[in-house]
């Protein structure tokens, strides 16, 4: 349980920079900060997907809250406008947690209300309950809550405008509306005492993180209706928002299998650990039903499925949490896409061809499929179903696919043309490629050796003899190859990328790949150099830099406007999934032993308590290079959540004492 105290809800800074998230498992989200006042257009109690996993609409903004004590009025709820804070709710918020789900706790002369907010699985619906927890007898309380409605593009702001239909439709226990045609209607359920339409405009809303990301910052939203609450210790205030219709007689059962379930996937993990099972928890958050299957959503607020990202996040999204069967489902449904040798890297949200715009997502589809089999011994699928479409994956980089991806006599893999980014360092703004590394980039001849030795295992354990030769001698070939061109005598590392002229020698964390992954074409002596450099020049206590900052191009900082924020996108700004190579590459080089964990353990500390800080729960997806390094970007990220998960599951509380045998004599 994560708790925040009076103290930090009290101040406004710090509690505006702590958000929560709540997720349905197919797509759909709500989130705020712990004050209940929106500093993002992606805040909103309910942001449904329209077309699971895409489609996202904020339907709903906020609930204004005020309580009503023997005729004194107490507004609850806080809101952001150009220079004023109004009303000032938190004033009155003497705690939250997370208990499983967000927990607010107001206290307001002598009543304690809580105020408990989750959304149901495999579907568009947030409930919100009002409980007295201490009141004096006989005293009367009322509720009265304001919902205010934005009906927009998730991406997008609402303004005021004549064009929303304000028509209520009301029954006993639920009012609905649909304010723009063409888009769902929202079911309000309620237990309320009385409902009166009303036809307001809230106006000027001032989101704060939007205007630091140099955006567009105020919002109008409308207030359909006055809803009030005869409240007490046995009679709850409920409102269930959803685009179906719900009974508000049903919130408590809602939320005991919501308990249930959230209690069956810490059980799943099997791991006696709180970092651990904070993060199964948080990777619960990432999994989505995509049609009839599975799909991993990048990050909240603001990315879908991306391939590269599922790829990278799946084993330590799915396999330490008990869900391989998600995790065969999600590889069944990527290897469906494959084409011309490549995995999609992404599905767009209006349903439009995916996008195949990647190197190194395929390459990953192969470390991900090897980390199933791993866990599973599940032989029988990998054979049938995935080891053709990975021999023709391997096929077609051979003889070339997109963006010129080809096997070079070398046996090294070509990637790239102009104005293309192809890797994850993938920042562009218009024509300007930020960190262009087309050629033959450190990370995807490690990818793609990796990939090699994989094939000729499963050829090995399927007795696909001819195959394992070509895969065996074109991997000695790479091995031979990428230490001649790649190492940097200089600096006792590795060239970032190499492309016929002078190679990059720039220091970045994608050499530490060819340490990390389970196949290595290093000596254990280079690979330990390596990882020094890695270490003295990119660790951070939330990750790894992009670039060392001792580089003239290196930027510290994260922020402004969006062509600053991408130019400081890979040059330097810190990456927390990154923690994930860093820890799997020292243990392969130091051994897993006491006090290798106890290092482990100590590296971990401070996203540990990040959990407590931004997304409560929850490892942003980007940090500042330079201190203070403050959370940037999404505020919850997949692969951030999932490498940290998988080295700990591996690693970390592992028993077994192994010896860095992995890396090569």
């Amino acid at each position: 349980m994560i708790q925040i105290d009076r103290e930090t809800c009290s101040n406004l800074d710090s509690a505006l920079s702590r958000e929560w998230l709540e997720t349905n498992g197919i797509g759909g989200f709500s989130s705020s900060s712990i004050t209940g006042a929106n500093t993002r257009r992606y805040h909103g109690l309910l942001t449904a997907a329209t077309k699971p996993p895409v489609g996202r609409m904020v339907l709903l903004s906020k609930l204004e809250e005020t309580l009503v004590l023997e005729g004194s009025r107490f507004d609850l709820g806080t809101n952001q406008y150009h220079g004023a804070i109004h009303p000032r709710g938190f004033e009155f918020l003497a705690g939250f947690r997370l208990d499983p789900f967000p927990i607010f706790t107001f206290e307001v002369q002598d009543v304690v209300l809580e105020k408990s907010v989750f959304m149901l699985q495999s579907s568009n619906t947030v409930v919100v309950e009002y409980r007295i927890v201490n009141t004096p007898q006989r005293r009367t309380v009322r509720l009265e809550i304001r919902p205010l409605i934005a009906f927009r593009d998730y991406h997008s702001l609402t303004h005021e405008n004549g064009a929303l239909d304000p028509s209520l439709q009301q029954n006993p226990g639920m009012l609905s509306l649909r304010p723009y045609e063409g888009l769902p209607r929202l079911y309000l359920a309620h237990n309320a005492s009385q409902v009166d339409p009303n036809r307001d405009w809230y106006r000027q809303f001032f989101y704060r993180v939007e205007a630091e990301r140099g955006l567009d910052t105020t919002e109008d939203l409308f207030n359909p209706a006055l809803l009030s609450f005869d409240i007490s210790k046995s009679q709850p205030a409920t409102v269930i928002a959803s685009t179906e219709p719900q009974r508000a007689a049903d919130s408590n059962r809602m939320r005991k299998a919501e308990i249930l379930r959230r209690e069956k996937i810490v059980a799943a993990a099997a791991m006696d650990d709180p970092l651990a099972q904070q993060l199964a928890l948080a990777a619960d958050q990432f999994i989505a039903k995509r049609e009839d299957g599975y799909t991993v959503m990048a990050g909240y607020p603001w990315f879908t499925d991306w391939g590269r990202d599922t790829m990278i996040a799946l084993p330590g999204l799915t396999l330490p949490t008990g869900r391989a069967e998600i995790a065969k489902g999600i590889l069944r449904e990527f290897a469906s896409h494959v084409d011309q040798g490549m995995l999609p890297n992404r599905f767009l949200d209006a349903g439009e061809a995916p996008e195949f715009n990647t190197v190194d997502a395929t390459l990953w589809f192969f470390e991900s499929v090897r980390a199933y089999l791993e866990h599973t011994h599940d032989e029988t699928f990998v054979r049938a179903e995935l080891y053709p479409v990975l021999k023709d994956i391997v096929e077609w980089h051979v003889r070339g696919t997109r963006y010129n991806i080809r096997m070079l006599e070398s046996g090294l893999l070509n990637a790239g043309e102009k104005g293309v980014q192809l890797t994850w360092m993938d920042a562009r703004i218009g024509d300007w490629v930020v960190t262009p590394r087309a050629g033959k980039p450190v990370e995807i001849q490690a990818l793609w050796f990796n990939a090699l030795k994989i094939m000729e295992d499963l050829g090995t354990r399927f007795h696909d003899g001819e195959a394992v030769k070509r895969y065996r001698t074109s991997s000695a070939l790479v091995q031979w190859t990428f230490n001649r061109l790649f190492w940097n005598e200089e600096r006792s590392c590795l060239y970032d990328v190499v492309n016929g002229g002078n190679p990059d020698g720039s220091i970045r964390p994608n050499q530490l790949l060819a340490v990390s992954l389970p196949y290595s074409m290093l000596a254990r002596d280079r690979a330990e150099k390596v990882l020094q450099v890695v270490e003295h020049e990119l660790l951070t206590p939330y990750g790894l830099r992009t670039l060392s900052a001792s580089d003239p191009n290196y930027k510290g900082r994260y922020e402004g406007n969006p062509y600053q924020r991408d130019s400081a996108y890979h040059q330097g700004t810190v990456w927390p999934w990154l923690i994930g190579p860093f820890l799997s590459a020292y243990f392969k080089v130091h051994g897993n032993t006491p006090e290798t964990r106890q290092y482990a353990r100590g590296l971990l500390s401070s996203l540990e308590e990040h959990l407590s800080q931004g997304c409560l729960g929850q490892i942003s997806e980007i940090y500042d290079g330079s201190v203070p390094q403050l959370e940037r970007g999404c505020f919850a990220q997949a692969w951030s959540v999932a490498q940290i998960l998988q080295v700990m599951s591996e690693q970390i509380l592992s028993r077994e004492i192994r010896r860095p045998s992995a890396v090569p004599a």
